[in-house]
């Protein structure tokens, strides 16, 4: 078992001990601070980034040969800490008693330790591990203008304005597949640079954030998954996203979709219904035009090319469909971008 003590709060601070334990290659550009390893204790990278009011981010994806334990020292400043992880599992303990919480994949996880107290993350052994912490610091945040905190539930007001908490609270909450989604939308910055790179990560950190608050609004308001979904459901029709994406060309059905998962095609029309708020033909069909808007965008196919690409038979359908979606046809998207680039 390998371990790593931290007593530190901003994220920075935090790679930087965590690297003593590591072993692995620290940098930091545009204020983001990265480690990378590929050593016997494991392989991957812990990202991180400090923002104003008391707002981090931290982002593991890593997989570790041995169990990994991470003690954190809590001292008069307790943070409130987000959770979500992408793929696998982790196992976490703020329980003076000794107390361990199992933390499941697309599960939102909301913690706040009470003062003078430590908390232990437990990453499991030989399992690839993405998960995020989003971390405030209450005292910080509260001096934030136009913070509207008033408008947070009852449960979790108290929380944030109690800044030298003396007891621990934790909300281990619905699964939530669009929480994922936007997770996902955190990597593609990764081609960003500069200002334009530490706006848009603060800009989906705190979009992620919002997504955890109204999903505990909907916990606290019993607002959960149908009885007929169960977390492996949710996994495999998540999964589908990627079988859709590969066979974009294709006419995807729902029974094409319905025999890859395993599952009727009434529970994948829950299912999508549940999670996307939409119906499984409605989906793929925007996931088609976002495909073709990038390659209006960054390629130069042809519109038939395109069209032939997304596995649309007709051009005037798609143009038709392109247009109610960006209130645009799609000839006019190109010109439009190509006099920009020129401007």
């Amino acid at each position: 078992m390998y371990k790593a003590q931290i007593d530190k709060l901003h994220g920075d601070g935090v790679l930087q001990q965590l690297n003593e334990s590591l072993g692995g290659s620290l940098s930091e550009q545009w204020g983001e601070s990265k480690i990378e390893i590929n050593n016997g204790i494991g392989k991957g990278t812990i990202r991180s980034i400090d923002f104003d009011w008391g707002v981090s981010f931290i982002e593991y994806d890593i997989q570790f040969n041995e169990e990994f334990t991470i003690t954190t020292t809590v001292g008069k400043t307790t943070p409130l800490v987000f959770f979500y992880i992408s793929e696998g599992s982790l196992q976490y303990c703020c329980d003076d008693e000794g107390e361990v919480l199992e933390l499941d994949q697309y599960q939102n996880i909301i913690i706040s330790n009470k003062k003078y107290s430590e908390t232990t993350v437990i990453f499991p052994k030989g399992v690839r591990v993405k998960v995020n912490f989003i971390q405030i610091l209450k005292k910080s945040y509260l001096k934030k203008k136009n913070n509207n905190l008033e408008y947070l539930n009852q449960v979790l007001l108290p929380i944030v304005q109690d800044q030298d908490s003396s007891f621990i609270y934790y909300h281990i909450g619905n699964y939530s597949i669009q929480i994922a989604d936007q997770i996902e939308q955190l990597k593609s910055k990764s081609h960003d640079q500069g200002i334009v790179r530490s706006l848009s990560l603060e800009a989906q950190v705190n979009l992620v954030l919002a997504m955890q608050l109204t999903e505990h609004q909907n916990y606290v308001n019993k607002i959960t998954l149908p009885d007929t979904l169960t977390i492996d459901d949710i996994k495999k029709i998540y999964e589908l996203k990627s079988f859709i994406n590969r066979n974009i060309s294709e006419s995807v059905t729902v029974k094409m979709l319905s025999e890859e998962s395993g599952l009727s095609s009434k529970k994948l029309q829950l299912g999508f219904q549940v999670l996307y708020s939409k119906s499984v033909n409605v989906y793929i069909r925007e996931e088609k035009l976002n495909i073709a808007e990038n390659l209006l965008k960054t390629s130069s196919l042809s519109i038939s090319e395109i069209v032939y690409n997304i596995g649309f038979k007709s051009r005037s359908y798609f143009s038709k469909i392109f247009n109610e979606r960006y209130g645009i046809l799609p000839t006019d998207y190109r010109k439009k971008l190509k006099m920009a680039a020129v401007e």
